[in-house]
Formats: structure tokens, C-alpha cells, sequence
């Protein structure tokens, strides 16, 4: 007897190399970007993180894509309208969002405090004046040169993230289906944004190393991107093992 592959599991499988394919396309194109010429060291390596972000919910998206919404003949409908915070992780989305107010501050703030480097080039660098009235140039420092394309990527993951949340939460299905598919686009934005956030705290924190003269300035801004950076860690673990787990909750 010959076995067969039901269409379910076929689609299934699609919806799962489609992840893979979206996490090994932005590898692929992270190295490329990450080892291309450029007179600024640090350039390289956002555009880097940015592209893995992206082509990861990419993956994801075009997962979801591949799964139509089955065509019931009966149709029946609930008297309980249908949230996006019903099928997302309870836990987890609240951590993300954090995380994107925090990663949006610090963004705002790098603006704001960003100088010239000693080159000339504005929005690279952190001027810092110590007591003996030596001014440094300390770079990279995520000002407008480094932040406006992460805070593009992160506008178009999260518009494009929220808008498959809520055609997931109002289509037809099953409620296993809506909540592993949602919990897998939480996680691959929850990827885009934990991976941005640690590039700006390693830009901050390797500014504050080699900075002698922050003092009390520096030490309180350590003891707040130290633990986020942990909770930062955190959250990639569970967006990465989220993608690439077919299965990521069960229907309770």
C-alpha cells in the first residue's frame, strides 16, 4: 500500500520550509551585507541585522500565505467577536511591545543627543566633553544616520505583522490554526524588534566603554540597558525556536 500525503500536511510542510527559507535568505543576506566595503564599519552591520529581520517575517508571511482558509459548506459564526488578543501569547506580547517602546526612546533619545563625527558626518557620534575640556567624537551612536533605517524596517515589520494578526483573527478556521499562525507572526516581529533593540544598546553600550568621563550619566544609563539587553536575549531565543517549531502552542 502506497502512502499518501494529504493536502493538510503538504501545506503544512510549505508553511514550514517557507520559515526556514525566510531565516536561512536573511543569513545569507546578513553575511553579504555584514562583509561589504564601506568607509563606516558600523553601516554594514545594521543593514545586516535590518535584512535578517525583514526577510525572517517575510518567511513567515508568505508561510501564512501559502495555507488557505478552509471553505466550510456550514458556516457558523460566534456570538463573541474576535480579537487579535485572543490568538497572540499572553506573556510574550506584552514583552515585545515593551521592548518596541523601549528600542522607540532610545531611538528618540540617540536623535536627539547625536553629534557630528570627527570627520563632519552628523548623526554617527556622541560628543563628550570631559573635565579637562577635551571633546570626543565616540561612534557609532545611533543618531538619525543609524536610526532612520532600522526605524523604517521596524514601521513596515510591525504594519505588515499587524495586519495579518487581524485578517488571521476574522477569517475562517480552526482555533489550533489561528493560534499557531499567530503565534508565529508575534514571534517573527518579536525577532525583528529584539534583534534591533540590541544592535542600539550595543551601539550605546560600546559608546559608554569607552567613554572615561560619563559618570553618574553613564552609570545609571548601564543599569537599564544591561537588563534589557538580557531581556532582549531573551526574546530572540523564543521568537527564533516560535518560527521554527511547525507546532508552537497547543489549543487549550
Amino acid at each position: 500500500m502506497i502512502d499518501t500525503v494529504t493536502p493538510d500536511r503538504l501545506l503544512a510542510r510549505a508553511d514550514l520550509c517557507a520559515r526556514w527559507a525566510g531565516l536561512a535568505l536573511g543569513a545569507a543576506v546578513a553575511q553579504g551585507l555584514a562583509t561589504m566595503d564601506s568607509d563606516d564599519m558600523a553601516m554594514p552591520f545594521v543593514s545586516a541585522v535590518t535584512a535578517f529581520g525583514l526577510c525572517a517575517v517575510g518567511g513567515v508571511l508568505l508561510g501564512d500565505s501559502l495555507t488557505p482558509a478552509p471553505q466550510d459548506r456550514v458556516r457558523t459564526a460566534a456570538l463573541a467577536p474576535r480579537r487579535v488578543r485572543d490568538h497572540v501569547p499572553p506573556r510574550m506580547a506584552p514583552l515585545l511591545v515593551f521592548q518596541t517602546a523601549c528600542l522607540a526612546v532610545l531611538l528618540v533619545i540617540g536623535v536627539a543627543a547625536a553629534d557630528a563625527d570627527r570627520w563632519g558626518r552628523s548623526g554617527r557620534a556622541l560628543a563628550v566633553t570631559c573635565a579637562i575640556g577635551l571633546t570626543r567624537h565616540l561612534a557609532p551612536w545611533p543618531g538619525l544616520y543609524y536610526a532612520t533605517p532600522v526605524l523604517a524596517s521596524l514601521t513596515l515589520g510591525t504594519a505588515a505583522c499587524a495586519w495579518s494578526l487581524r485578517r488571521i483573527a476574522h477569517r475562517p478556521g480552526e482555533n489550533r490554526q489561528r493560534h499557531d499562525r499567530s503565534w508565529a507572526i508575534t514571534a517573527a516581529w518579536g525577532l525583528l524588534v529584539s534583534s534591533q533593540l540590541l544592535l542600539v544598546l550595543g551601539m550605546i553600550g560600546r559608546v559608554l566603554f569607552y567613554s572615561r568621563c560619563a559618570g553618574m550619566l553613564g552609570n545609571v544609563t548601564a543599569l537599564v540597558i544591561y537588563p534589557l539587553g538580557l531581556l532582549g536575549l531573551f526574546t530572540l531565543g523564543w521568537s527564533v525556536f516560535t518560527i521554527v517549531v511547525p507546532r508552537a502552542v497547543d489549543d487549550e
